[in-house]
């Protein structure tokens, strides 16, 4: 079936990305593979994160099938682009619908691309796993592709204000080797070993990261044990759990 929208909103994108000026570091999209079903792993740190995830299977000439809160898919403008573009509605309350969608794309060869810490690291340092990426790939006898991305929270995040006009930030994207499960491998053990994968590549990203800050008010974007003033992963939790009952 032809992709209607999933390209045009890719040329818009990128056109957007020029107007801003951002500067983009990717390495590792020859591990994007050209046919067949894959689950794209990545940290996630600001509401772009999908966009510039998908940035990197565009070499291998590949769309990413994003899974989503449902409330996005019930927002007028970004609702129907994202039925349009085929990615995948999760409601938290019923999860195994999205699971078994999921599934069946995987199955019939899609990309699809899932952020397993669930919600936006507002300390900027990675999560815990959910297990579902994993138990997916298992399942569906797909790899995994371990990804970290780097300075996309400058631009919009959890409780800061956008910042979207011409900022001429640097953008890093850093994509791992395929994964498999060992022999017997359960999906907890598989979990963990593609969160220190995912680990490895965000810290390649932000050794490789030009980006610096631009005065003591502009560390808000570095976490505490790179001297920015972002919360620790402590407070971060603190302040995520006082925040769920106002989640949507």
């Amino acid at each position: 079936m032809a992709e209607l929208v999933y390209p045009p909103v890719i040329g818009f994108a990128r056109t957007m990305f020029r107007v801003q000026g951002l500067r983009f570091d990717i390495r590792g999209t020859e591990n994007v593979p050209r046919e067949g079903g894959a689950l794209l792993v990545s940290n996630h740190i600001g509401y772009l994160d999908f966009v510039f995830c998908g940035l990197t299977a565009l070499p291998a000439r590949r769309l990413v099938r994003f899974m989503a809160k449902e409330s996005v898919f019930r927002h007028k403008v970004s609702g129907p682009l994202m039925r349009a573009m085929k990615h995948i509605p999760v409601d938290r309350a019923a999860g195994m619908d999205a699971y078994g969608h999921a599934l069946d794309a995987l199955r019939r060869g899609e990309i699809i691309g899932v952020f397993p810490e669930a919600t936006i690291s507002q300390s900027f340092t990675l999560k815990s796993f959910k297990s579902g990426a994993a138990r997916l790939a298992m399942e569906a006898g797909v790899p995994l592709l371990p990804m970290a991305l780097w300075g996309t929270q400058r631009l919009w995040t959890k409780g800061r204000p956008r910042s979207l006009g011409r900022t001429k930030f640097p953008i890093t994207l850093r994509v791992g080797e395929q994964m498999r499960p060992n022999e017997d491998e359960k999906p907890g053990a598989l979990t963990r070993r593609v969160r220190l994968r995912v680990q490895e590549l965000l810290e390649d990203a932000q050794r490789s990261y030009p980006g610096r800050p631009s005065g003591p008010d502009d560390r808000w974007w570095l976490p505490s044990h790179l001297g920015g003033t972002a919360p620790t992963p402590e407070q971060a939790a603190e302040r995520e759990r006082v925040q769920q009952p106002q989640a949507g």
